[in-house]
């Protein structure tokens, strides 16, 4: 998201990695995945900041209360995707595909839009999404495909061995 952002502002690569570079400087710790971070920052009072998925700020305001952290929301971010796919091959064998493909549609419906957002996931509909307007702040998205290409290219690129998080992450650097 930190990379993309500096891009969709008029960013460069290089500026982008040099701000994202400078990011992971600040990162005493840096956890698992978004559970895991926020355990060690609520919980174990480990770092100044979390940088966090939307949906966990709705989360973390549920477990701990509301006004437990400060939100603060970034004018820009990347779509978090939520893939969703029919296993061709495991629905012939079942005999599953047409309710699999009826599910599929569901998943995009104002109704299943409606239960996404109770449950703090960011609704694609717009008038589902103006409806928990207090819930989801106002922020210009940008998609990964837009500065990445794909997930794959995405994951290759800047996560696997070798790639930009090995280049711009020190543990313990400061």
């Amino acid at each position: 998201a930190a990379w993309g952002a500096v891009r969709e502002k008029g960013g460069t690569e290089a500026q982008a990695a040099e701000f994202v570079g400078k990011l992971y400087k600040n990162v005493p710790i840096l956890a698992k995945g978004g559970r895991d971070a926020t355990a060690t920052f609520l919980q174990r009072n480990q770092g100044d900041v979390l940088i966090t998925f939307e949906s966990e700020v709705v989360s973390i305001d549920r477990e701990f209360g509301a006004g437990k952290v400060d939100a603060i929301y970034p004018s820009v971010s990347v779509v978090a995707e939520n893939p969703v796919a029919v296993v061709e091959r495991t629905v012939a064998k079942k005999g599953t595909a047409q309710l699999a493909k009826a599910y599929l549609d569901y998943l995009y419906s104002e109704e299943a839009q409606e239960i996404a957002a109770k449950h703090a996931i960011r609704p694609r509909s717009e008038t589902v999404l103006k409806k928990y307007a207090d819930t989801f702040k106002p922020i210009k998205q940008f998609t990964v495909a837009k500065y990445f290409g794909s997930l794959t290219e995405a994951q290759k690129v800047h996560f696997n061995d070798g790639g930009q998080f090995d280049k711009l992450y020190t543990p313990g650097a400061k």
